[in-house]
């Protein structure tokens, strides 16, 4: 037995493992594949500048300077959409990039090991992923708790006016049955008084 249970948990880890490897191995392709498009993207828009440019030269017109501000603009825009898909590639690949020489190097690395540039120090991010979703956790727990408390509540509050209202219905009753056995003394007293 003991033996199965060392295949099953090496099997475990294994599908883990290999689980964990597929699924940072699909998000750095489609980060990829994000970055190849923005790529296109840039590449069209310097088309498009280079011939509203050659255009303008042609007739020997002024170039729309409003045009090419808007066009830059988007290039910068794509480009700076490219460096935050590089940058999420190498956090999933736990690299950095020197700040000096824009050499990849390893997360924790306190040198480059390319130019020797010192590196700030990384906060650990997976540290404050891990405490941001226990607290998330948490305050989704404790709203689960209100509603099931307020749930509660209402049940208490409805059985309470239930027992209010058992409570007048019996005691309407046993005024009734009091008013009524006096009604039948009254009546008693009454036969009695006409027999004398």
């Amino acid at each position: 037995m003991e033996i199965l249970e060392k295949i099953g948990d090496a099997a475990s880890k294994t599908y883990k493992y290999t689980a964990e490897k597929t699924s940072k191995f699909a998000k750095e392709t489609k980060i990829k594949m994000q970055i190849n498009e923005h790529k296109g993207d840039i590449k069209e828009l310097y088309r498009e500048i280079g011939e509203a440019v050659y255009e303008k030269y042609v007739v020997d017109e002024n170039i729309d300077i409003e045009f090419l501000k808007e066009k830059c603009e988007e290039i910068k825009n794509l480009s700076d959409e490219i460096v935050k898909c590089k940058d999420e590639i190498l956090k999933l690949n736990e690299k950095r990039q020197c700040k000096n020489c824009y050499e990849e190097i390893g997360i924790n690395a306190n040198y480059c090991p390319n130019c020797g540039f010192q590196q700030e120090e990384i906060v650990d991010t997976k540290e404050e992923a891990v405490k941001e979703k226990i607290v998330e956790e948490n305050n989704d727990e404790v709203e689960e708790n209100k509603e099931e408390l307020a749930e509660n509540q209402e049940k208490t509050d409805i059985s309470k006016e239930k027992n209010k209202k058992t409570r007048n219905n019996a005691n309407q009753d046993s005024n009734s049955n009091e008013e009524q056995t006096d009604i039948d003394e009254l009546n008693e007293d009454e036969d009695n008084n006409e027999e004398d």
